[in-house]
């Protein structure tokens, strides 16, 4: 798994270049995630690849909304968030049976749940500890 994390955190960084705050969040988001994930392993079935790549990437909308809109928000993140993040997994290598649950996931973490996952769960769960310590 560390593969794939350092690949995808490369990538993340490359695309939010100096956005520093940006980048930080998603690394902590992940950080919480895999706590989270390891704290539930033996009541939770989870893919790590999707759980990194939806982590890392949750908040690749926010560059392209504030582009075009001029802000951001939770719907926005969902709406610019997922054809971004299909592009950025499709030019790494990822494998290709994941990408759109990823998509997917990062098109609904600020809604409440219209699906069952447990990425997503863990997601939300980790934005949510992240989102109160950076307030």
């Amino acid at each position: 798994m560390e593969y794939i994390t350092g690949i995808l955190t490369k990538v993340m960084v490359d695309y939010f270049e100096d956005d520093y705050k940006r980048i930080e969040h998603a690394i902590d988001v992940l950080m919480h995630s895999e706590l989270i994930a390891e704290s539930c392993q033996d009541e939770l079935e989870y893919d790590d690849e999707i759980l990194i790549a939806s982590a890392l990437l949750h908040d690749v909308g926010i560059k392209q909304s504030e582009k075009e809109l001029g802000h951001n928000n939770g719907l926005t993140q969902e709406k610019y968030g997922p054809p971004i993040a299909k592009e950025l997994l499709e030019g790494c290598g990822f494998p290709k049976e994941k990408i759109d649950e990823v998509c997917k996931i990062i098109g609904n973490h600020h809604s409440k749940s219209r699906f069952e996952s447990a990425e997503l769960e863990l997601l939300k769960a980790a934005d949510q500890i992240v989102n109160k310590m950076e307030a």
